[in-house]
Protein backbone atom coordinates (compact mmCIF):
# COMPACT_ATOMS: atom_id res chain seq x y z
CA UNK A 1 0.00 0.00 0.00
CA UNK A 2 1.09 3.66 -1.15
CA UNK A 3 0.22 6.88 -0.82
CA UNK A 4 -1.76 8.38 -3.87
CA UNK A 5 0.37 10.76 -5.74
CA UNK A 6 -1.17 13.51 -7.77
CA UNK A 7 0.87 14.93 -10.04
CA UNK A 8 0.12 18.84 -9.72
CA UNK A 9 -0.10 20.77 -13.26
CA UNK A 10 -1.40 17.20 -14.83
CA UNK A 11 -5.03 18.15 -14.01
CA UNK A 12 -7.04 17.57 -16.81
CA UNK A 13 -10.02 20.06 -15.26
CA UNK A 14 -7.34 22.62 -15.24
CA UNK A 15 -7.68 23.21 -11.69
CA UNK A 16 -5.53 22.71 -8.78
CA UNK A 17 -5.18 19.33 -7.07
CA UNK A 18 -5.26 19.50 -3.09
CA UNK A 19 -4.38 16.33 -1.17
CA UNK A 20 -4.86 15.65 2.07
CA UNK A 21 -4.13 12.89 4.49
CA UNK A 22 -7.53 13.12 6.49
CA UNK A 23 -10.10 15.01 5.96
CA UNK A 24 -14.16 14.98 7.23
CA UNK A 25 -15.64 14.79 3.92
CA UNK A 26 -13.92 16.00 0.63
CA UNK A 27 -17.08 17.51 -0.77
CA UNK A 28 -17.45 19.33 2.28
CA UNK A 29 -13.74 20.65 1.57
CA UNK A 30 -14.45 21.34 -1.93
CA UNK A 31 -17.61 23.07 -1.06
CA UNK A 32 -15.57 25.37 1.52
CA UNK A 33 -12.89 26.01 -1.23
CA UNK A 34 -16.07 26.72 -3.51
CA UNK A 35 -17.25 29.38 -1.33
CA UNK A 36 -13.94 31.05 -1.26
CA UNK A 37 -13.66 31.34 -4.63
CA UNK A 38 -11.59 28.46 -5.42
CA UNK A 39 -11.70 28.08 -9.89
CA UNK A 40 -13.22 25.53 -12.28
CA UNK A 41 -11.34 22.22 -11.98
CA UNK A 42 -10.18 22.37 -8.42
CA UNK A 43 -9.94 18.57 -7.31
CA UNK A 44 -9.35 17.06 -3.80
CA UNK A 45 -8.29 13.43 -3.09
CA UNK A 46 -8.04 12.42 0.59
CA UNK A 47 -6.21 9.59 1.63
CA UNK A 48 -8.81 8.99 4.41
CA UNK A 49 -12.14 10.45 5.13
CA UNK A 50 -13.99 10.34 8.75
CA UNK A 51 -17.60 11.29 7.54
CA UNK A 52 -17.84 11.35 4.30
CA UNK A 53 -21.51 10.47 2.81
CA UNK A 54 -23.33 8.85 -0.25
CA UNK A 55 -26.98 9.36 -1.34
CA UNK A 56 -30.18 9.73 0.69
CA UNK A 57 -27.23 10.42 3.86
CA UNK A 58 -25.83 7.44 4.28
CA UNK A 59 -22.11 7.31 5.07
CA UNK A 60 -19.67 6.34 3.11
CA UNK A 61 -16.53 4.81 3.87
CA UNK A 62 -13.23 3.00 2.27
CA UNK A 63 -9.93 1.56 3.51
CA UNK A 64 -7.26 3.27 3.82
CA UNK A 65 -4.87 3.23 0.61
CA UNK A 66 -7.66 1.03 -1.26
CA UNK A 67 -10.01 3.35 -2.67
CA UNK A 68 -10.39 7.08 -4.17
CA UNK A 69 -12.41 9.28 -2.54
CA UNK A 70 -12.23 13.02 -4.52
CA UNK A 71 -14.46 15.70 -4.78
CA UNK A 72 -14.24 18.09 -8.20
CA UNK A 73 -15.62 21.96 -8.16
CA UNK A 74 -16.64 22.57 -11.51
CA UNK A 75 -18.18 25.99 -12.34
CA UNK A 76 -20.98 25.61 -14.85
CA UNK A 77 -24.40 27.81 -15.89
CA UNK A 78 -27.27 26.30 -14.71
CA UNK A 79 -28.59 24.82 -18.07
CA UNK A 80 -25.24 22.61 -18.15
CA UNK A 81 -25.30 21.17 -14.34
CA UNK A 82 -28.61 19.45 -15.77
CA UNK A 83 -27.22 16.63 -17.14
CA UNK A 84 -24.04 15.82 -14.78
CA UNK A 85 -25.48 13.79 -13.08
CA UNK A 86 -25.66 11.08 -15.76
CA UNK A 87 -22.58 12.32 -17.37
CA UNK A 88 -20.34 12.00 -14.47
CA UNK A 89 -21.56 8.17 -14.18
CA UNK A 90 -20.99 7.51 -17.84
CA UNK A 91 -17.12 9.10 -17.32
CA UNK A 92 -16.54 6.64 -14.17
CA UNK A 93 -17.47 3.88 -16.08
CA UNK A 94 -15.28 4.84 -19.04
CA UNK A 95 -12.49 5.19 -16.45
CA UNK A 96 -12.66 1.79 -14.23
CA UNK A 97 -13.26 0.42 -17.80
CA UNK A 98 -10.08 1.87 -19.24
CA UNK A 99 -8.01 0.83 -16.01
CA UNK A 100 -8.94 -2.66 -14.86
CA UNK A 101 -10.63 -3.88 -18.68
CA UNK A 102 -13.76 -4.69 -17.08
CA UNK A 103 -17.84 -3.69 -17.86
CA UNK A 104 -19.31 -1.23 -16.29
CA UNK A 105 -23.38 -0.33 -15.96
CA UNK A 106 -25.14 2.14 -13.95
CA UNK A 107 -28.00 2.07 -11.54
CA UNK A 108 -30.05 4.73 -11.77
CA UNK A 109 -29.36 7.44 -10.56
CA UNK A 110 -25.48 6.84 -10.41
CA UNK A 111 -24.44 4.03 -8.68
CA UNK A 112 -21.57 2.20 -10.27
CA UNK A 113 -22.19 -1.93 -10.97
CA UNK A 114 -19.66 -4.44 -12.41
CA UNK A 115 -21.19 -7.80 -12.06
CA UNK A 116 -24.04 -6.08 -10.29
CA UNK A 117 -21.83 -5.50 -7.36
CA UNK A 118 -21.44 -1.70 -6.21
CA UNK A 119 -17.62 0.02 -6.72
CA UNK A 120 -18.69 3.21 -7.35
CA UNK A 121 -20.87 5.86 -6.29
CA UNK A 122 -21.20 9.76 -6.78
CA UNK A 123 -22.94 12.47 -4.84
CA UNK A 124 -23.42 15.90 -6.53
CA UNK A 125 -24.12 18.73 -4.41
CA UNK A 126 -25.10 21.80 -6.40
CA UNK A 127 -25.49 25.31 -6.30
CA UNK A 128 -27.38 26.11 -9.84
CA UNK A 129 -27.92 29.83 -8.94
CA UNK A 130 -24.72 30.68 -7.88
CA UNK A 131 -23.14 28.79 -10.99
CA UNK A 132 -21.43 25.49 -9.54
CA UNK A 133 -21.15 22.15 -8.35
CA UNK A 134 -19.17 19.82 -6.36
CA UNK A 135 -18.72 16.05 -7.22
CA UNK A 136 -17.92 13.20 -5.14
CA UNK A 137 -16.86 9.53 -6.14
CA UNK A 138 -15.97 6.97 -3.86
CA UNK A 139 -14.58 4.59 -6.30
CA UNK A 140 -13.42 0.75 -4.40
CA UNK A 141 -10.13 0.21 -6.62
CA UNK A 142 -7.60 -1.92 -5.50
CA UNK A 143 -10.42 -3.30 -2.32
CA UNK A 144 -9.67 -7.01 -1.46
CA UNK A 145 -12.74 -8.74 -0.36
CA UNK A 146 -11.43 -9.38 3.28
CA UNK A 147 -11.31 -5.33 2.81
CA UNK A 148 -15.41 -4.87 2.46
CA UNK A 149 -17.20 -4.58 5.51
CA UNK A 150 -19.12 -8.38 6.25
CA UNK A 151 -22.40 -6.58 5.78
CA UNK A 152 -21.67 -5.79 2.02
CA UNK A 153 -19.57 -8.25 0.60
CA UNK A 154 -23.04 -9.94 -1.07
CA UNK A 155 -23.47 -6.30 -2.87
CA UNK A 156 -20.17 -4.43 -3.08
CA UNK A 157 -16.94 -5.00 -5.12
CA UNK A 158 -13.92 -3.36 -6.37
CA UNK A 159 -11.94 -3.20 -9.55
CA UNK A 160 -9.11 -5.42 -7.72
CA UNK A 161 -12.09 -8.05 -7.12
CA UNK A 162 -13.70 -7.68 -10.52
CA UNK A 163 -10.62 -8.06 -12.92
CA UNK A 164 -8.56 -10.47 -10.69
CA UNK A 165 -5.71 -8.65 -10.06
CA UNK A 166 -4.25 -5.01 -8.96
CA UNK A 167 -4.98 -1.70 -9.59
CA UNK A 168 -2.95 1.16 -9.75
CA UNK A 169 -4.77 3.79 -7.94
CA UNK A 170 -2.51 6.77 -9.52
CA UNK A 171 -4.06 5.22 -12.97
CA UNK A 172 -7.39 5.09 -11.99
CA UNK A 173 -7.36 9.13 -10.87
CA UNK A 174 -5.95 9.90 -14.03
CA UNK A 175 -7.94 8.05 -16.29
CA UNK A 176 -11.20 9.17 -14.22
CA UNK A 177 -10.25 12.92 -14.26
CA UNK A 178 -9.55 12.72 -18.17
CA UNK A 179 -12.77 10.74 -18.75
CA UNK A 180 -14.48 13.72 -16.58
CA UNK A 181 -13.11 16.56 -18.46
CA UNK A 182 -14.47 14.81 -22.10
CA UNK A 183 -17.45 14.31 -20.48
CA UNK A 184 -17.94 18.04 -18.88
CA UNK A 185 -16.93 19.15 -22.58
CA UNK A 186 -20.37 17.70 -24.04
CA UNK A 187 -22.86 18.53 -21.65
CA UNK A 188 -23.97 21.35 -24.28
CA UNK A 189 -25.17 17.87 -25.98
CA UNK A 190 -27.52 16.48 -23.10
CA UNK A 191 -28.91 13.95 -25.67
CA UNK A 192 -25.70 12.19 -26.24
CA UNK A 193 -24.81 12.06 -22.85
CA UNK A 194 -28.66 10.55 -22.09
CA UNK A 195 -27.79 8.38 -25.13
CA UNK A 196 -24.43 6.87 -23.62
CA UNK A 197 -26.23 6.83 -19.84
CA UNK A 198 -28.69 4.25 -21.60
CA UNK A 199 -25.92 2.09 -23.18
CA UNK A 200 -25.16 1.34 -19.77
CA UNK A 201 -28.27 1.04 -18.19
CA UNK A 202 -28.63 -1.74 -15.52
CA UNK A 203 -32.40 -1.53 -14.54
CA UNK A 204 -33.76 -1.08 -18.15
CA UNK A 205 -36.20 -4.15 -18.06
CA UNK A 206 -35.82 -4.98 -14.27
CA UNK A 207 -38.50 -5.43 -11.38
CA UNK A 208 -37.93 -2.75 -9.26
CA UNK A 209 -39.75 -1.03 -6.01
CA UNK A 210 -39.44 2.60 -4.38
CA UNK A 211 -41.17 4.78 -1.96
CA UNK A 212 -43.45 7.73 -1.97
CA UNK A 213 -44.30 9.34 1.01
CA UNK A 214 -45.64 6.33 3.05
CA UNK A 215 -46.51 4.24 0.01
CA UNK A 216 -44.47 1.20 -1.73
CA UNK A 217 -44.84 1.02 -5.63
CA UNK A 218 -43.22 -1.35 -8.00
CA UNK A 219 -42.95 -1.60 -11.63
CA UNK A 220 -41.15 -2.21 -14.40
CA UNK A 221 -37.80 -0.06 -15.32
CA UNK A 222 -38.20 1.66 -19.11
CA UNK A 223 -34.79 3.10 -19.07
CA UNK A 224 -34.55 7.41 -18.64
CA UNK A 225 -36.03 10.22 -20.76
CA UNK A 226 -34.26 13.10 -22.24
CA UNK A 227 -34.41 14.41 -18.73
CA UNK A 228 -32.61 11.78 -16.65
CA UNK A 229 -35.73 11.01 -15.14
CA UNK A 230 -35.91 6.83 -14.60
CA UNK A 231 -39.25 6.02 -16.18
CA UNK A 232 -41.28 3.01 -14.79
CA UNK A 233 -44.66 1.12 -15.63
CA UNK A 234 -46.51 -0.08 -13.13
CA UNK A 235 -48.27 -3.49 -12.94
CA UNK A 236 -51.83 -1.35 -13.85
CA UNK A 237 -49.89 0.02 -17.05
CA UNK A 238 -49.27 3.83 -15.50
CA UNK A 239 -46.49 5.65 -16.59
CA UNK A 240 -44.79 6.78 -14.01
CA UNK A 241 -41.48 9.30 -14.33
CA UNK A 242 -39.01 9.37 -10.87
CA UNK A 243 -36.83 12.25 -10.88
CA UNK A 244 -35.16 11.28 -7.26
CA UNK A 245 -35.37 9.07 -4.78
CA UNK A 246 -33.86 5.58 -4.09
CA UNK A 247 -34.96 2.72 -6.24
CA UNK A 248 -34.35 -1.31 -5.27
CA UNK A 249 -34.49 -4.59 -7.56
CA UNK A 250 -36.96 -6.81 -6.58
CA UNK A 251 -35.12 -10.08 -7.73
CA UNK A 252 -31.37 -9.04 -7.84
CA UNK A 253 -29.39 -10.96 -10.38
CA UNK A 254 -26.68 -12.92 -8.83
CA UNK A 255 -22.70 -11.85 -10.26
CA UNK A 256 -21.58 -13.46 -13.82
CA UNK A 257 -19.60 -15.95 -14.11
Amino acid sequence: MRALRPHPGANPLRGPLVHLDLVGSTNDHARTLALGGAPHGTVVTAERQTAGRGRQGRTWSAPMGRALTLSALVRLPAPALEPLPLAVAVAVCEACEAVAQVTCRIKWPNDIWIDHRKVAGVLIEARPLDGWAVIGIGLNVDTTPDELAAELRETAGSLRIASGHPVDRDAALDALLERLAAWLARLDDPASVAAAFRARDALYGERIAWSAGNARHEGEARGIDDDGALVVFTDGSERVRLDAGEVHLERRPGPSV
